[in-house]
């Protein structure tokens, strides 16, 4: 029998703040090895108010040329790729070494599908009822585990961008 392990959630409170310093810590040295970035806080850690499993996403935006670059220079810098997530030719996801929280960089082509990851967050800072209903899911379901927990914040996801007539990264 597959034992299912909860995924810990943090209320904004708690870890915010601390998202916020390191944000503006890793943008300052991404943005040094990836000159041409335009780089943003995105993830619940972005959203006032989103309860997070306490770590910190970054959208690394680049111009389609500098894609492959960029992330080569990333991982120069010591970034790694992130196991099982979706590379493209305009999207790596790698983790940041060092930080006091876990840091993940999307490194997107700018004009890509992959521009969702700032669209969702925008309405969700937008619409403090959509947030409220994030948290309740996000709390619902983190009991279920990482496979199921994940699974439904895609839904939601999904399910905010195509009200609101934004562009998914999967069509």
């Amino acid at each position: 029998m597959t034992r299912v392990t909860a995924v810990t959630l943090l209320e904004s409170a708690q870890y915010q703040d601390d998202a916020a310093a390191t944000f503006a810590a890793v943008a300052a040295q991404v943005a040094a090895i990836v000159p041409q970035a335009r780089i943003e806080h995105i993830g619940a850690s972005s959203i006032p108010g989103a309860v997070s499993k306490g770590d910190l996403d970054i959208c690394v935006l680049v111009p389609p040329q500098d894609h492959a670059p960029g992330v080569a220079a990333l991982e120069a810098a010591g970034c790694s790729a992130k196991a099982d997530t979706l590379r493209a030719p305009d999207l790596c996801m790698l983790l940041w070494p060092g930080a006091t929280m876990d840091v993940a960089l999307q490194v997107v082509a700018c004009g890509s599908p992959f521009e969702c990851f700032l669209h969702f967050r925008d309405d969700l800072r937008a619409d403090s009822a959509l947030v409220a209903e994030y948290n309740r899911l996000k709390q619902r379901f983190a009991s279920e585990g990482m496979d199921r927990y994940r699974e439904e914040k895609a839904r939601f996801i999904t399910q905010v961008l195509r009200a609101a007539g934004k562009p998914l990264a999967a069509e």
